[in-house]
């Protein structure tokens, strides 16, 4: 393993872990009772979750090879991309448009009719999910060369510390931009849905395009 496959590891990690950022910021605008207990277990999950689908779409391909063949695993493994860019699409989809039209009905409510949106652990398993399962397709890349059996853990340890730290980030920065709307729960709510809804996009046209 050389300097220049950790390197490549490394911005792996961080273009990964954007996915990660956006949702965070998202989360940062949204959830009003964030403390820094709750920062963490967010940062730690999207930190796992990126990690984590990276070394089963490794070890996927990996199987297949061995029982197939390498041109077998190259194709179930194209196959897996495929798939789980839409299911993120819609995943990210779902949660954004919910977000959206909630947010869009409690403009018209009343001020004291208008809710807090609070921290919910299952809401963060969601995103946790649905921000990473597109890459298990980057495990057929870490398959193709940049990895191996022996340096796969390594190589997704690093991407989930990065994606954890650069998920602090952005749940600070969420948590100050929502601080200048002072509680204006519905506008914060649109912002994050447009975020989520813009990020399905984007996976799927990242995904076919190469960007």
């Amino acid at each position: 393993m050389t300097i220049e496959i950790i390197i490549q590891i490394i911005l792996l990690g961080i273009a990964l872990s954007m996915d990660a950022f956006a949702v965070s910021v998202t989360d940062g605008l949204t959830y009003t009772d964030i403390n820094k207990k709750k920062s963490f277990f967010i940062a730690g999950v999207f930190g796992v979750m990126q990690a984590l689908m990276p070394l089963i779409g490794f070890c996927l391909v990996e199987a297949v090879s061995i029982i197939v063949g390498e041109s077998g695993g190259a194709t179930a493994g194209k196959i897996m991309a495929d798939v789980v860019t839409w299911i993120a699409f819609a995943l990210l989809l779902f949660i954004g448009g919910k977000m959206l039209i909630e947010g869009m009905k409690d403009l018209k409510k009343q001020e004291e009719e208008k809710e807090p949106k609070k921290f919910s652990v299952k809401e963060v398993l969601y995103f946790g999910i649905a921000t990473a399962i597109d890459a298990l397709g980057t495990g057929v890349a870490l398959h193709s060369g940049l990895s191996s059996t022996n340096t796969i853990w390594l190589h997704v340890s690093i991407i989930m510390v990065i994606t954890f730290c650069i998920s602090l980030v952005g749940l600070f920065l969420g948590n100050k931009i929502e601080r200048l709307f002072k509680g204006k729960f519905e506008i914060t709510a649109i912002i994050g849905g447009c975020i989520l809804i813009g990020l399905a996009i984007w996976i799927v046209v990242s995904h076919y395009t190469g960007i």
